[in-house]
């Protein structure tokens, strides 16, 4: 099992993926260590954000290392590191979790009794949030896998393109289709989904 560990800021004194790959292919647990709590929380983010259940998120994100230490041996990294490698399987399995219809998602009930401001905020806040998953859980599989990346992850359109298997043209029609159904879905929140995004893309 891999074990959950806090991010750990890369620098120039350690040694990069590839590195680490290599000695992990040899057998080398600290090297693959540290490829662990290097990409363990983006790996979380992603499958969380594609499933919208902690545990089911958790589960993905240890069968998706599990796969890098097994895999080490045949696997060549670009010039992204194992991010996006990991990225993709991440996406995949989580993917696959949806089709098998394993997730469950969760929403908190209004509280009968009169609530304070505060609450209320929350509560608001809440549903925003539950609305927001629901509209990303509706768009198809690819659009939805490149929106999390880009947006969520900060992959470049490139690395997205390395990471789902398409080319930088492709990420760029999908996160345009995603943005318009996203729009059209939620009007208001779309703006929350997609902080960075221009108003006038899509």
């Amino acid at each position: 099992m891999v074990s959950r560990v806090e991010p750990t800021v890369s620098t120039a004194d350690e040694p990069g993926d590839d590195t680490l790959l290599a000695r992990t292919a040899q057998g080398d647990a600290a090297a693959f260590r540290l490829l662990v709590r290097r990409h363990l929380p983006l790996v979380t983010r992603v499958a969380r954000r594609m499933l919208q259940d902690e545990a089911e998120a958790e589960d993905i994100a240890q069968e998706t290392l599990l796969r890098l230490w097994r895999g080490a041996k045949g696997l060549e990294l670009g010039p992204g590191g194992a991010r996006p490698w990991l990225a993709r399987v991440a996406s995949n399995l989580a993917i696959d979790r949806i089709r098998a219809g394993r997730n469950t998602t969760v929403t908190d009930e209004v509280p009968e009794q009169e609530a304070p401001p505060s609450q209320l905020r929350a509560l608001t806040q809440a549903e925003t949030a539950r609305r927001v998953d629901q509209a990303l859980a509706e768009l198809p599989e690819r659009q939805r896998q490149a929106l999390v990346l880009f947006h969520y992850e900060g992959l470049s359109q490139v690395e997205v393109g390395r990471a789902i298997g398409v080319s930088d043209e492709a990420v760029e029609s999908l996160l345009a289709r995603a943005r318009r159904s996203l729009k059209a879905t939620l009007r208001t929140e779309w703006r929350q989904l997609l902080p960075d995004s221009d108003s006038g893309s899509g």
